[in-house]
């Protein structure tokens, strides 16, 4: 048998329980994969809980989890190029990674650089696509100044990376406990809460050209404020404020491909994109690792051990 995480209905941290589940089989163009590292992500507990129901309903009892890296286990008809044995990342479109084995069509892995950490390859996926997007979504260029909201969390920190290595001048605005690496990063770091316009606009005395928001609450309507142009506006989160606004939404969706994973975790393996692991917990203990994820005052990825 294997290992899963699963609720049987909407509500709090609580739900999550650890069950034996049927151990997975690959049908045709599949693989089944031994996990050894699964991130989390703030979605996921707003699907638990029921928040994202009109958008993401939940069928019960549901599985969780999309980002995972492995070895692979079992190999179905048809696939080619994969054996057994191979080190692998991934994703899996069925809420089933956080858990000990997790089956997948193939073409849903890459192979893990070598070199390349398991936390990292572990939680990439959701994080690295959704950064990627939201990059992109702005087209920061050389000469621009882009503003990130949760600069140092899973998808900020990313962002902020990409951004410096597009020539763009970024604004991290974040808790001062992670200015530090703020600025390794090569970011100007700017501390969230009351005045936080006015430290903008001392930081970036000649305008802001493009906001990504990776936080919500009042983030879009801050940048409107600034003089942000609506089209180099890119929200993962505040939908509400993006159909107010006429702001971008693009995240996992516009970039989550298995060609972006791959690039992605070249640039991670070669040192280009640093992945911040703010914590490890193992598969028993999931409620304790969504419990400090939705302080959401973590700097990077916080990770399961199946």
């Amino acid at each position: 048998m294997a290992r899963a995480v699963k609720f049987d209905r909407y509500g709090g941290i609580e739900e999550l329980q650890v069950v034996e589940a049927p151990t997975p089989t690959a049908g045709p163009g599949q693989v089944v994969v031994e996990v050894v590292a699964a991130g989390i992500n703030p979605g996921e507990g707003y699907i638990r809980s029921g928040t994202l129901h009109d958008r993401w309903p939940a069928t019960f009892p549901s599985g969780e989890g999309t980002d995972f890296a492995g070895r692979v286990v079992a190999v179905g008809s048809g696939v080619g190029e994969i054996g057994i044995g191979e080190e692998v990342l991934g994703f899996t479109d069925e809420r089933a990674s956080h858990a000990t084995q997790v089956v997948v069509p193939a073409e849903q892995v890459t192979p893990k650089p070598a070199g390349l950490d398991w936390d990292v390859a572990g939680s990439l996926y959701v994080a690295g696509t959704t950064a990627f997007a939201a990059v992109r979504a702005v087209d920061a260029g050389p000469g621009d100044t882009v503003a990130v909201s949760g600069a140092a969390g899973g998808v900020g920190s990313i962002a902020v990376q990409l951004l410096r290595a597009r020539g763009a001048t970024v604004l991290g605005i974040a808790s001062e406990a992670n200015h530090d690496w703020l600025r390794k990063a090569g970011a100007i770091p700017v501390a969230y809460g009351t005045g936080l316009i006015d430290r903008i606009r001392a930081a970036a005395p000649d305008g802001v050209d493009a906001f990504i928001d990776t936080f919500g609450a009042e983030y879009v309507e801050l940048a409107v404020e600034l003089g942000v142009p609506v089209e180099r506006i890119d929200t993962i989160i505040n939908w509400e404020a993006a159909e107010k606004y006429g702001v971008k939404t693009e995240g996992n969706a516009a970039a989550g491909t298995i060609d972006v994973l791959a690039e992605l975790a070249e640039l991670a393996a070669a040192g280009t994109v640093e992945v911040p692991i703010a914590a490890v917990y193992p598969l028993d203990k999931v409620q304790e690792a969504y419990r400090e994820l939705e302080q959401r005052h973590t700097r990077g990825k916080i990770v399961l051990h199946p």
